[in-house]
Order: structure tokens, then C-alpha cells, then sequence
């Protein structure tokens, strides 16, 4: 009998990250990280009510050592990380060339962009044995520009598509795939980084979580001839 595949999250305390880890979770074992134990053993709790395995690694994503301590216990528990989703992000209320902080750019280029390639390089051995699927969790401003995302953002959220882009280029050959997985406004805790916070209106119109953790589904489902190279999903009501 074939053992289930095995998952990696890293966001999975919240938001899309968690609708991810529990959309994905029938059939499968799933390993759950990000800075918050208590929030982590929530989605467990979830994983498991979902019908999946459920696997705590608490870290903060920026942090390749723990990365690389969390990919070789994932390791030990069920042999190796076969698909990988990474969902941690950040951003910053001030986000203009006007009256951004360098510090805080650098943090979010730092959990956008840089923690998103030291997971890849800590699991890539592994996606190599199983033919694995990295989704990358980006955004729509990385499709197309959006002024208000922020300097710092919108240039990390840029960037992975061409780290996507040069993961299936140069990993086809193992059976490696990546997506850019581009969603627009997703009523989450993440607002609360916006300048000015949406009130209940505009939520109402925007993505749940769900709706992207189904998008995810569907690319870790696809067979392993087919290739999801960028995704956008979208409310009706997006600018």
C-alpha cells in the first residue's frame, strides 16, 4: 500500500495557509509551520477533523537552520516532504517610497521572497525522489501592478514568479513543478496591514480563504504529466 503523501505549510497558522493545509488534508499527512504553536495546533486540529495526518513544526520561516531542522523531522516522522506550500507573508502599513521604513522592507522581502527560497532549498532533495509540487503562494500583485500593495511587496511578490519560473525550468527534469498562485483581495487577518483597514462591505465581496485552499487542491491533484505554472484567482469585485 502506498503511503500518503506527505505535505508541508509553512503559514499554516492562519488564513489561506491553514484553508490550504485543511483543503489538502484527506489523503494525506501534512506538516504545519509558522511563529504561532497555539495557532498551528488549531489547523491540526482541523487536518485531522479533515480526514488528514497532522504534523506541529513551529517557526518562523526566515530562518533557514530551523527550516532545515524542521524539513529533516518531517523526514524522520514520514520519509521525506513530497509537496510543499508556502503561504507566509507579510506587509507593512507604510509602503510608499514616501514614508517607508528600510527595516521594514527588509522584513518583508526577508518572508516573501527570501524565506520562500530556503524552503525550497531545504526540501528540494526530497521534492526531487517524489516528483513534488511546490505552490507558492503569492498574489495578484504580482500579476499586475497594484499601487497600493507597497514597494517592498509588490517587488518580492514580483519576484517569485521568476523563482517559479526558474524552479520548473531547471527541475522538470525530476518531476519537480511549481505554481504561482496568484489570489486578490482574501478576507483575512492580513488586512490589518493595509493603511486603512476594510470595513465589513468590502469584505463581503472579497475571496474566503477556502476559495484559495481549494485553487490549491486542485494544483497538488493535478496527475504528475501536468504542470500549473501560474494561477490567478480573484473576486468579481477586484479593481
Amino acid at each position: 500500500m502506498t503511503a500518503p503523501r506527505a505535505l508541508w505549510v509553512t503559514g499554516a497558522g492562519s488564513g489561506m495557509g491553514r484553508a490550504a493545509a485543511v483543503a489538502a488534508a484527506p489523503g494525506r499527512r501534512v506538516a504545519l509551520s509558522g511563529r504561532r504553536p497555539d495557532r498551528l495546533q488549531e489547523t491540526a486540529a482541523l487536518v485531522r477533523r479533515a480526514g488528514g495526518e497532522a504534523l506541529v513544526l513551529p517557526l518562523d520561516a526566515r530562518d533557514g537552520d530551523a527550516l532545515a531542522e524542521a524539513r529533516g523531522a518531517i523526514a524522520a516522522a514520514w520519509g521525506r516532504v513530497d509537496d510543499l506550500v508556502l503561504s507566509a507573508g507579510l506587509n507593512t502599513p507604510r509602503r510608499a517610497w514616501a514614508d517607508q521604513s528600510m527595516r521594514e522592507v527588509q522584513a518583508v522581502v526577508d518572508t516573501n521572497l527570501t524565506a520562500v527560497a530556503l524552503a525550497v532549498d531545504a526540501a528540494l532533495p526530497d521534492l526531487r525522489a517524489a516528483g513534488g509540487q511546490v505552490v507558492v503562494v503569492s498574489s495578484y500583485a504580482a500579476w499586475r501592478f497594484s499601487p497600493g500593495a507597497g514597494v517592498a511587496y509588490s517587488a518580492s511578490k514580483t519576484a517569485l514568479r521568476a523563482l517559479c519560473a526558474s524552479l520548473n525550468a531547471q527541475e522538470a527534469a525530476h518531476g519537480v513543478r511549481a505554481c504561482h498562485l496568484c489570489p486578490g483581495d482574501v478576507d483575512t487577518e492580513f488586512l490589518a496591514f493595509r493603511p486603512q483597514v476594510p470595513g465589513d462591505a468590502a469584505r463581503a465581496v472579497m475571496l474566503r480563504p477556502d476559495d484559495v485552499g481549494r485553487a490549491v487542491r486542485f494544483v497538488l491533484d493535478s496527475p504528475p504529466w501536468v504542470r500549473v505554472d501560474e494561477l490567478v484567482i480573484s473576486p468579481v469585485s477586484q479593481a
